[in-house]
């Protein structure tokens, strides 16, 4: 069958229409990771009896498969067509959404996140891949913006939404939700987004099972460090793993025709300090969101729907500044852009940790605060990703951009939980600090000592402001590196 594709005039005419719709999208596969760290309190508390372990990998299995098929679900819709691979992954996100739903234990549970996460994968890159073919040349700059605004928007939608949902029905009825939303957004890309030109490339099935296995085995030993102990054999093989199926993936991919992500990419100092920017970015607000998420509810006592509401401070600027962002790059240049982002992002989570004990007007500046860092960062590190690639690899920087961004969200959760857990751990009075095994969650915690509450609540804050001075210096140290890279690489290209 011919497929027939639309002119220029036509397709300018429906670029409003497909901003619209390709920002829902992502804004609810975004949204996604955020909602679900409202539910780790009733998850801990469900039938499923879940560890601490398996409470960060509920949330990273979806991140994970995210993060690592993105670039080559972009790949498949050059390939395959875009908004067929779309309406494919709105299909799956809506199955897998199910499966968690009716999940009966941990191991369903992961399964459907993963297929879950599958179907975000194709989602997000094509979402960018449609956008850019449906908009002139001169307004993709504006729709980038506009994109990339829904990006930042979609974990406060997240919270805000899975706090409503889960207010009203238990953490079950959360999955339902989205499922129900994914059908909605299949039936609305089905009838806005336009088919767009295919591009024949073959797909990298080596590369892409060597780079999920590499980023699987790097997480498995971050999450299961504090429970298994870091010189443990699991946690030392995992890591080794890691290393080794990382350099077996380099190896593989500048020896293919046409890898998944050419390594040699990187030697542009622009994309290469973009994708490590857009993940440090992504660390610090996910983080954020892993923490901020049980801390207002066990810390402060707020509802499900107070906690989803509490983060909404943080989309103020992102909401009111974003469409600024470009012209603000073309006035300052990228550097100090992205140096002002950093440190108002690494500013704001310090402030966050010591803030914990304070009024909540007080709190709710320090997500101003990291609002503002991630209102300068994500336009102007997804327009710089975008403008390295050629547009007939638009799928590709789409998975590019999508891909460094879920990388840093799932380290971001990875890391900041852990650092949550042994510090929490660390804080338990001194009985449950005894017992073997020591509790890991304040459920585990609370069972074994409900008269401690009030130990077991301060022990998590305690825990959860380590953790989030942890992810200050990891954006400052990081974002330090990626500045110093920007202005070194724009004072090259000067000369």
């Amino acid at each position: 069958m011919t497929v027939t594709l639309e002119g220029p005039a036509r397709l300018a005419q429906r670029s409003g229409p497909v901003l619209a719709c390709t920002s829902v999208c992502t804004a609810l596969v975004v949204g996604f990771v955020a909602a679900i760290n409202l539910a780790v309190p009733k998850l801990a508390a469900s039938s499923l009896h879940p560890t601490s372990s398996d409470l960060l990998w509920i949330v990273d299995a979806y991140v994970v498969m995210f993060a690592c098929l993105v670039i080559p679900a972009g790949a498949a819709g050059d390939k395959l067509g875009r908004k067929g691979t779309l309406l494919a992954g709105l299909g799956m996100f809506a199955a897998g959404a199910v499966a968690s739903a009716v999940a009966p234990n941990v191991a369903v549970m992961l399964i459907g996140r993963a297929v879950t996460g599958l179907g975000a994968a194709c989602v997000l890159p094509n979402c960018v891949g449609v956008l850019l073919h449906a908009t002139a040349p001169e307004r993709r700059t504006h729709a980038l913006a506009v994109w990339a605004a829904a990006t930042g928007v979609g974990g406060v939608v997240g919270n805000v939404g899975g706090g409503a949902v889960l207010t009203g029905g238990s953490w079950r009825s959360l999955f339902v939700a989205v499922a129900v939303v994914a059908v909605g957004c299949l039936a609305w890309a089905a009838r806005s987004v336009p088919r767009s030109a295919r591009h024949e490339r073959a797909l990298d099935v080596p590369g892409t099972l060597l780079f999920v296995a590499a980023v699987v085995a790097l997480l498995t030993g971050i999450i299961e460090g504090p429970g298994q102990g870091w010189g443990s054999t699991v946690v030392l093989t995992a890591f080794t793993c890691g290393v080794l199926l990382g350099v077996c993936w380099v190896l593989v991919e500048l020896r293919v025709a046409h890898p998944m992500l050419d390594p040699r990419v990187f030697r542009s100092p622009a994309l290469s300090g973009a994708g490590l920017g857009m993940a440090i970015t992504f660390f610090g607000s996910f983080g954020l969101f892993y923490v901020n998420a049980s801390l207002l509810q066990y810390g402060r006592g707020f509802s499900v729907l107070q906690t989803g509401l509490g983060i909404v401070p943080l989309t103020v600027p992102l909401l009111l500044g974003t469409h600024r962002v470009p012209g603000l790059v073309r006035l300052v240049g990228v550097p100090a852009t992205l140096a002002a982002a950093f440190a108002l992002t690494g500013t704001g989570l310090l402030w966050l940790s010591y803030a914990s004990d304070t009024a909540y007007p007080v709190y709710a500046a320090g997500l101003v605060v990291v609002g503002l860092g991630i209102m300068l960062a994500a336009p102007c590190l997804t327009a710089q990703i975008a403008s390295a690639l050629p547009v007939e690899r638009a799928g590709i920087a789409g998975g590019m951009q999508s891909a460094t961004r879920e990388l840093g969200s799932a380290l971001g959760v990875a890391v900041v939980g852990t650092v949550l857990t042994a510090g929490f751990t660390r804080h338990l009075p001194a009985a449950l600090g005894e017992h073997s095994p020591v509790p890991r969650t304040v459920k585990e915690a609370l069972t074994l000592a409900p008269s401690d509450h009030a130990a077991v609540t301060e022990a998590f804050v305690h825990g959860a402001d380590t953790a989030l001075r942890a992810a200050a210096l990891v954006v400052l140290v990081g974002g330090a590196l990626v500045v110093a890279g920007s202005w070194h690489g724009g004072r090259t290209a000067r000369r």
